[in-house]
């Protein structure tokens, strides 16, 4: 690792940002049309729903195996191979004509997908000193939404010229991109790997550090989880009063761009003043939007709570990243890093069928107001254990 006295972002920028920021594009491009392409291929809408459910089933599945992969190949071999492997996907969505192999196709994207961020993730630790990690974490997840806020425009642009497979074919372009430029990297950590240090079982390694991942981890859960609320209940919302598909998808293009704005912010007070003054934001100002929600009946209402949860998770860009990078261990930190993935799996992927099942049972409003106050409680969790790690930070830089 780099000493910070010598340490300068710009020096590593194109290894450590660039693949992420093109690759993120072509997942931005693909996300909005996704359930378009499964309906142009006979689907009805509940199928076309499941079928971009799968991308998020992949990245569950992919969690620990990730890990192990990363463990075994280092950072920048997996970069290159799941770059190309999610060039295969992506292509075979592009020219497939059965809504089947566009599911195998998204799951096995979502699977390529986590392990490119874990990758990512180690790179980082290595190449960042602890005194910039946040930042370094919060200027990473600031790149990915870069990219997913350009993908969509330059897919629109390709639609208009040649159709709807074309944005399939910019993902695979950009995966492909990602993979070569992943190659710049420095292959970190491959004489260790040669000695076979480090290849420790994923069961293991979870073990030793289940407390970590009871506790803290289960903070990632909920932080992850209130990140997913916004794509679920804010269109559900928006729809419910009224408001055009149009409308909608302006409100979460300025919301994107708020949340672009505060990533830089959010790094800065990361290492400044400790990760609990931006876990806390993230959660609590999805809990405040949620209890909000049902008062929002017009575009300036329901921009203004989106707008609200957009400047949380945005300061928070990075937050589940840094604190994993805080609490890992040295030996077996690709699995350990693979198990902390797996929690915000849980939590990005549980939130949105927990408000399925509660809108239905009961209105709409209802279910806001359920997540706002379970949001609410875990604001409380995620409080107490991000204010552990910064205590055990203060206590080790101590002399």
């Amino acid at each position: 690792m780099t000493a910070s006295g010598d340490f300068r972002f710009r020096d590593i920028a194109l290894a450590a940002y660039g693949p992420s920021v093109v690759n993120a594009i072509g997942h931005g491009a693909v996300m909005p049309v996704l359930a378009l392409r499964a309906r142009d291929l006979g689907a009805d809408v509940s199928t076309a729903a499941v079928v971009v459910a799968l991308l998020g089933v992949g990245s569950l599945l992919a969690s620990l195996p990730a890990g192990a992969l990363v463990a075994r190949l280092g950072e920048r071999r997996v970069l290159t191979v799941v770059g190309c492997l999610d060039a295969v996907a992506m292509a075979s969505a592009a020219v497939t004509e059965s809504v089947l192999a566009l599911g195998m196709a998204i799951t096995f994207s979502g699977m390529t997908w986590t392990a490119f961020i874990m990758a990512r993730q180690g790179f980082m630790i290595d190449v960042v000193p602890v005194a910039y990690r946040a930042r370094g974490m919060s200027m990473l997840g600031g790149s990915m939404r870069i990219g997913v806020l350009v993908g969509p425009l330059l897919g629109a642009g390709l639609i208009a010229l040649g159709g709807l497979t074309w944005v399939f074919w910019l993902a695979a372009s950009m995966s492909l991109a990602s993979a070569l430029l992943a190659r710049t990297m420095p292959d970190l950590g491959s004489e260790a790997r040669g000695q076979g240090v480090g290849q420790l079982s994923v069961l293991s390694v979870l073990r030793a550090h289940r407390r970590v991942l009871l506790t803290l981890g289960v903070a990632v859960v909920i932080i992850a989880a209130s990140r997913s609320l916004r794509v679920v209940l804010l269109p559900l919302w928006a729809d419910h009063v009224g408001l055009s598909a149009s409308t909608t998808s302006l409100i979460f293009a300025v919301a994107a761009a708020i949340d672009i704005a505060f990533f830089l912010p959010g790094g800065w007070l990361m290492d400044t003043r400790g990760r609990v003054v931006v876990a806390v934001p993230v959660v609590a100002s999805t809990a405040l939007a949620c209890l909000l929600l049902p008062l929002a009946t017009t575009t300036a209402t329901v921009a203004a709570v989106m707008v609200l949860i957009a400047a949380g998770n945005g300061l928070g860009s990075g937050i589940v990243m840094t604190l994993g990078a805080d609490t890992a261990p040295v030996e077996g930190r690709a699995q350990y890093l693979g198990g902390w993935r797996l929690c915000g799996d849980i939590g990005g992927s549980g939130a949105p069928v927990l408000v399925s099942a509660l809108a239905a049972v009961a209105p709409l409003a209802v279910a806001c107001v359920v997540m706002g106050v379970l949001a609410a409680v875990g604001t409380v969790w995620v409080g107490y254990w991000t204010r552990q790690v910064d205590r055990q930070a203060v206590a080790v830089s101590r002399p």
